[in-house]
């Protein structure tokens, strides 16, 4: 697993590949079946796909125990690597560097995220009420982005939507079997009792509030996000830069630096969730080192600890699950919905990019984002090789 998570590359897409040589043709610690049954059953879980996927690889083969040292092993080295990078971002910037070498990072960002919901549309909107879904999501999410609460609202009603009809994916006749929801209580609780102590830690002014208060922000991501790391980046963008600027604020990090981060971030092995340790280190970096460690660390635990649980709770109520059409109804309009959140977040994003003065710069933030978005649609050059060309650039121009 360890050499896994340091070769990993290419995000989800190319995990499951990754996956499928490593542990199903080489170890063959599971069969190619049980890895397509656990990559269904992820995709309707929010948090981290990929991630989930290798937590039930090492719950079949040690149970719980072996589950968590699975999970631990797989996230390490990304959040460790993006931790630091909180810390070298400021190095960089006392040198001058940071406009140099990360001028091209941000624009190169928008071109990941373009790719991904342009990928995203081609597999989730294929008839009338997905289009329907993904525009009206579009304009909301475009109108409303400031609001914390517009993402999984969308979500809910895309997956209610296209329940209406059965039609398209009816319900087979089968016998009501008894589920056992009482394992699922430890990530309601901790979800429940993150919000009610980051509450009391603002009111009262806690001196070190901002870490509950990340805790909170993160798990609550992890418990939200359907559709991987190419929705959470927008999400944490609303959380940490643009509602603090709407409030007159000062954020936790600027939005160039945000997206620096989420560009450094397609560069290293392991689950893109980890830029939760890059956002956490930022936001905790005028409170001293110590204390941005911990941000780092609120960051990986708050957003990962929720996967685990679901991952694991859920799974063995999964075989009777999946018998239920309006499980899979419910899923195709949350694909759907994903795609219009992921479309507005793009448009938004933007905005934090000269592309509409007449500069010199304007042309090659537009170059780079378009020539990142053809490379990953026309080609097989791996993400790392495309950051480390935009670093380049920016070095060299």
């Amino acid at each position: 697993m360890f050499l896994h998570s340091v070769t990993a590359f290419g995000g989800p897409q190319g995990h499951y590949g990754m996956v499928l040589k490593t542990f199903v043709q080489k170890r063959r610690d599971i069969t190619e079946e049980e890895l397509i049954d656990y990559n269904s059953f992820c995709q309707l879980l929010p948090g981290a796909s990929s991630t989930q996927i290798l937590t039930l690889v090492g719950y079949k083969r040690g149970g719980v125990p072996l589950a968590i040292i699975t999970l631990l092993v797989w996230i390490l080295p990304a959040c460790i690597l993006m931790g630091l990078f909180s810390f070298l971002l400021f190095l960089f910037d006392k040198k001058d560097l940071n406009n140099k070498v990360f001028s091209f990072i941000s624009p190169m960002a928008v071109g990941f995220l373009a790719y991904a919901a342009f990928k995203t549309f081609r597999l989730s909107i294929h008839n009338t009420i997905t289009w329907i879904i993904m525009l009206i999501c579009l304009g909301i999410t475009y109108i409303w982005f400031k609001s914390p609460w517009v993402f999984p609202l969308l979500l809910i009603a895309g997956g209610v939507v296209t329940n209406f009809s059965d039609k398209r994916i009816p319900q087979k006749d089968i016998l009501p079997k008894k589920i056992k929801w009482g394992n699922i209580w430890l990530f309601v609780v901790i979800f429940i009792a993150a919000g009610f102590v980051s509450e009391i830690a603002r009111v009262q002014q806690w001196e070190h509030r901002r870490a509950f208060n990340l805790f909170e922000n993160f798990y609550r991501f992890g418990s939200l996000v359907f559709g991987g790391g190419q929705v959470l980046i927008p999400l944490m963008y609303e959380q940490f830069v643009v509602r603090f600027v709407a409030r007159g604020q000062e954020p936790y990090m600027s939005g160039a630096e945000f997206l620096t981060g989420a560009g450094i971030v397609r560069a290293m092995p392991g689950p893109v969730f980890s830029i939760a340790s890059f956002a956490g280190g930022m936001a905790m970096h005028d409170q001293g080192a110590v204390m941005q460690v911990i941000g780092c660390t609120v960051g990986m635990i708050g957003i990962f600890l929720p996967s685990a649980l679901l991952a694991l709770f859920f799974y063995p109520i999964w075989h009777n699950l999946k018998r239920y059409a309006v499980v899979y109804r419910a899923l195709e309009g949350i694909n759907a919905a994903v795609v219009g959140i992921m479309i507005a977040a793009t448009l938004i994003m933007m905005k934090d990019i000269t592309i509409t003065e007449w500069k010199t710069v304007t042309f090659m933030n537009i170059g780079v984002i378009v020539g990142t978005f053809l490379l990953l649609r026309f080609t097989r050059v791996p993400s790392p090789v495309v950051v480390l060309a935009c670093l380049l650039l920016g070095w060299l121009l």
